[in-house]
């Protein structure tokens, strides 16, 4: 899979650190429970950037517009081991990154921490705040003290101004629209200049779906509250760019873009994934790399790493066709508040939006959920992005 797409020839990064201090009851990503003198922590620094060293020399990539470091929670790896990553990636990479974000739970990110980060080239960071009401916390297992927060969030707004975000859920065990409110109020007031709000979903496999379903509210009361904090952001100056994020102007997350545009990215790192189109064609190729870290440190530290598989010890491949390519293009564009980038679709597909999914546009135009200068949903259509998409699948062959 060392063959180069011919999307315009640049990729972004994203790289996967399956470190966390704990787990929390709802997170079904990889991640693996480390305290700070894990001895496993370095040579996954290393082996990182041997294989971000072989990616990006298999796959010759002219330019790396945006990198993202996400996880798990790349905080707990601390500020030397963040330092060493950082350095490693600026002698690695074509040129300087559009946009560089770090992830970062709170209780981790204390100012040595965030002033690496800082003088490393960071130039985004995000925040795992999730909610400041400390019962909700408990509830749900959630790994660091709400009294953290606010001493953290002010020194991300002190090192990076704007150039931050932070994640808030709904609909969370013992939470009311009060209690967001005192969240979003709380919040705001260090002037994020984007904040992710997600509605608490219960994934298979995870803590949190062994519980009683009574433990959470019901799904009526849930709606409204994700509603309401949509409401509460756009009143604050907030712009619903997609269907969980808010920015203020400029702010918006350029590596998200890319995914929702379904443009070329690299995943490095245990269960991180890559996607790579080929516009000449309309098909494409996904990697995810297998989610076991001790296997992936021994493939690396054992030199068992492929340099014609761009160094990805062990992992799954799969072949994504017309109609399949279509239909993602079509999932992740329409989550987006100018829906899929039009002469991108046309390019890659030989055809117009218009022509792929006419009945759905024009019945979805009918009930005035679609915006009127463009094929994309409204606000309000981004409530109903499921079914929206299930019309527009009924038509793709």
């Amino acid at each position: 899979m060392s063959e180069a797409p011919s999307g315009g020839g640049t990729f972004s990064l994203y790289i996967h650190i399956p470190f966390c201090a704990g787990l929390c009851d709802y997170c079904d990503f990889y991640s693996v429970p480390v305290s700070p003198e894990d001895h496993r922590t370095g040579p996954f620094v290393e082996a990182l950037l041997i294989e971000a060293a072989e990616a990006l020399r298999a796959y010759g990539a002219p330019q790396v517009p945006t990198v993202f470091i996400g996880g798990g929670t790349p905080s707990v790896l601390g500020a030397d081991r963040m330092k060493r990553l950082l350095a490693g990636l600026r002698s690695l990479l074509p040129g300087k990154p559009e946009e560089l974000t770090v992830e970062a739970n709170p209780e981790s990110a204390d100012r040595d921490f965030l002033d690496t980060c800082r003088e490393g080239g960071v130039t985004r960071i995000s925040l795992g705040v999730q909610t400041f009401h400390e019962p909700s916390r408990r509830a749900l297992h959630r790994v660091g003290e709400g009294r953290f927060l606010r001493e953290r969030l002010h020194l991300a707004a002190e090192l990076f101004g704007e150039n931050f975000s932070a994640d808030l859920i709904t609909g969370l065990p013992l939470q009311d629209e009060k209690i967001l409110r005192d969240d979003l109020e709380t919040l705001l007031s260090f002037r994020p200049g984007h904040v992710s709000l997600y509605s608490l979903t219960v994934e298979e496999g995870t803590a949190l779906a062994r519980r009683p379903r009574s433990f959470l509210p019901p799904p009526d009361k849930a709606d409204r509250l994700w509603i309401r904090g949509r409401d509460f952001l756009e009143a604050a100056g907030y712009e619903q760019y997609e269907v969980s994020n808010f920015s203020l102007p400029g702010k918006r997350c350029r590596h998200n873009i890319r995914y929702w545009r379904m443009e070329n990215w690299l995943g490095l790192g245990p269960a991180a994934s890559g996607t790579l189109v080929d516009d000449r064609t309309g098909t494409g190729r996904r990697y995810t790399v297998n989610p076991d870290v001790d296997a992936w440190l021994a493939a690396h530290v054992s030199g068992g790493a492929d340099p014609g598989g761009a160094g990805l010890a062990s992992r799954t491949e799969e072949y994504l066709d017309r109609p399949t390519l279509m239909k993602e293009s079509l999932l992740m564009g329409f989550r987006f508040i100018d829906g899929p980038d039009e002469a991108a679709f046309r390019r890659r597909f030989g055809l117009s939006l218009e022509d792929a999914i006419p009945r759905t546009l024009d019945a979805w135009r009918r009930r005035d959920l679609m915006r009127r200068d463009r094929a994309a949903l409204n606000r309000a259509g981004l409530l109903l992005l499921h079914p929206f998409l299930m019309d527009a699948f009924g038509e793709i062959a």
